[in-house]
């Protein structure tokens, strides 16, 4: 028996204001729609696509606090 890609939806659906993106899974409109019928390969790229855009999203503009100074 294969294990099957599970999907990273978190039921925490609320799109982006740019209305692109799932702010709760990561993923794209577009990838939300194809995801039943993407091959495991293709789930696989999409998780980790989504995982890297909510790091992205949570991730300090700048490493520099105010006053450290820095460039």
């Amino acid at each position: 028996m294969v294990d099957e890609i599970p999907s990273p939806c978190r039921n925490i659906c609320r799109v982006s204001a740019a209305g692109d993106l799932c702010e709760g899974c990561g993923r794209t409109l577009e990838e939300i729609g194809r995801w039943a019928a993407a091959s495991d390969a293709e789930k696989r790229r999409i998780v980790s696509a989504a995982r890297e855009r909510l790091r992205e999203s949570v991730r300090p503009e700048s490493r520099h606090r105010p006053g450290e100074g820095g460039t």
